[in-house]
């Protein structure tokens, strides 16, 4: 009887899921139906799950278009620089809150996390000023050199409390061998935490290559839009027929990077994971 149970509750919970994937997955579809249409297709009164006859103008259209490839290497650019830096920076220092002990320590740990308090929207403004007078409104400075300072106290705490569970006993002995903190750090701390460096990389990945308000703040330029900007513009265009193929198409192309980094790191995340709940 209980096997029963067992196979009814499985089949349950696999039916369940299956209805939950489905109905997250229902955006995706639409969106990639919707670049496959055509213009009167879109703009029906009625709704047109599947085009009768799918078309690739959209994305021919669009691969052609200066503005779109300039957005797409914009995007790349700021992406690259700021995610390199900031990952950089938030290892540095995780490992200074978790592996060196100094005074003030704990306390400056505490002011860290208490920002996470902090509304963002609160912040719009006085950041805006400070870059003003900085001079960098019109280029990727405000977008890039922030992360350079270890932003993202989530990020921190994260990378911290995983360096914290790595014995100290590696440090002694490599105190011992004659190596610094850089050294330790980099050739001996970081190759361990390759799964949660790789989990906190994808969710910085996604949340720079997603950005859209702060791009749209800071940049004031159309030869320095990113993809989200150059998205949101085709919408706002003054037309009488919403060009959606082309919409739709613009965001299926802004897809398929965070699904190609999803894909190589889903391995690292699920490792994370696993570690963090035998471990925590």
């Amino acid at each position: 009887m209980k096997t029963y149970l067992l196979i009814i509750q499985k089949f349950v919970l696999y039916i369940a899921l299956t209805a939950a994937t489905v109905a997250m997955s229902f955006p995706l579809f639409w969106m990639i139906s919707s670049s496959l249409k055509t213009i009167q297709e879109t703009n029906s009164p009625g709704i047109v799950w599947i085009p009768a006859q799918p078309t690739l103008d959209a994305y021919i259209d669009i691969l052609q278009n200066q503005d779109f490839l300039r957005a797409y290497f914009n995007s790349v650019f700021y992406v690259t620089l700021a995610l390199v830096g900031t990952l950089i920076s938030i290892a540095a220092v995780s490992y200074a809150f978790s592996r060196i002990e100094w005074p003030g320590r704990n306390f400056i740990f505490f002011l860290m996390l208490a920002t996470m308090m902090i509304p963002p929207q609160a912040l719009i403004v006085p950041q805006y000023v400070f870059f003003n007078k900085l001079d960098w409104i019109g280029t990727f400075n405000p977008l890039i050199i922030p992360g350079y300072f270890a932003g993202g106290a989530a990020m921190i705490f994260l990378l911290r409390q995983a360096m914290a569970q790595i014995p100290k006993e590696l440090d002694e002995a490599a105190f011992v061998d004659g190596a610094d903190h850089v050294q330790i750090w980099w050739e001996i701390v970081l190759p361990l935490l390759k799964a949660p460096l790789a989990t906190i990389a994808t969710f910085l990945f996604v949340g720079l290559w997603n950005s859209l308000l702060t791009p749209l703040m800071y940049l004031q330029t159309v030869d320095l839009y990113t993809l989200p900007v150059y998205t949101a513009t085709l919408y706002n265009i003054n037309q009488t027929v919403q060009p959606w193929p082309t919409i739709m198409t613009a965001a299926v192309l802004t897809t398929v990077p965070l699904i190609v980094v999803f894909f190589f790191a889903q391995r690292y995340i699920l490792e994370s994971v696993v570690v963090s709940g035998l471990k925590g």
